[in-house]
């Protein structure tokens, strides 16, 4: 009996959840509004380092997203709004569930589920609910040199970032956060998983350029820059990147 009421308590939750996914993916479609974007950063690895790091942490940190994000809409002339506006939560230790390496899709569809269920037993942020919310687990980049794949959820507007405990690393960080934001809002990739070569012509922030490569800039969903047919190199700021044509469409700014 009682576990049966955990479950009916559970599918309720996860339905309410549903529900104010959906209504902010009709407000994204038609971008009536900011949206909120909640950031939660959360020490990843235990270490004093990323404590350090995270005590330091301000809203502001994350203000070239918002500037980022203004000026490319700009360029498809959503110009009327700030797209999104960042909320920064309290720092703290408890880590979500990590999704499956190399799971089937059961495996997937399931880690979807209990993020989001993790997700709103974590959601403690100040002022009004986000439409998107972000989850950032810093590391120590000394012991950490590279980290995990991020993700980005579309249905839920949840993301997963991994991110490094160095203002070093800030420009690189805005980046991978930008990138998982992007995926929340309806955007999909444009690399090839197997290489991370950018997919050409989507993947390209300057698919026109003569000669092609070396680009200078990545499409931030290509997610690198194209040195050459078998290169690419990480933007290390938001300066280095564009919201190409194809991504401005999955997320409605521009229309085909």
């Amino acid at each position: 009996m009682f576990r049966n009421l955990r479950v009916l308590l559970l599918l309720f939750i996860l339905a309410t959840v549903a529900v104010n996914a959906w209504r902010a993916r009709a407000t994204v479609s038609g971008w009536q509004r900011s949206l909120i974007v909640g950031i939660y950063p959360i020490n990843g690895d235990g270490s004093p380092v990323s404590d350090a790091y995270l005590t330091r942490l301000e809203r502001d940190r994350f203000k070239p997203i918002e500037t980022y994000l203004a000026a490319q809409a700009r360029t498809y002339g959503v110009a009327e709004l700030r797209p999104v506006m960042i909320s920064l939560a309290r720092p703290r230790s408890t880590r979500p569930p990590q999704p499956p390496a190399g799971g089937s899709a059961m495996d997937a569809i399931l880690w979807s589920l209990q993020m989001r269920y993790w997700a709103w037993r974590n959601d403690d942020i100040a002022g009004p609910n986000p439409d998107i919310r972000i989850f950032v687990l810093f590391h120590d980049p000394q012991a950490y040199p590279s980290l995990s794949h991020s993700v980005g959820l579309e249905k839920g507007m949840i993301g997963l970032v991994n991110a490094f405990a160095s203002r070093g690393e800030d420009g690189g960080n805005m980046v991978i956060i930008a990138h998982e934001l992007m995926h929340t809002l309806g955007a999909t990739d444009k690399y090839d998983p197997t290489t991370l070569q950018p997919r050409f012509p989507g993947g390209y922030a300057d698919p026109h350029q003569e000669p092609l490569l070396p680009q200078h800039r990545a499409e931030i969903m290509g997610g690198r820059i194209p040195v050459s047919h078998s290169e690419a190199a990480i933007p290390r700021s938001l300066d280095k990147t564009l919201v190409g044509p194809a991504t401005a469409t999955e997320i409605g700014w521009k229309h085909r």
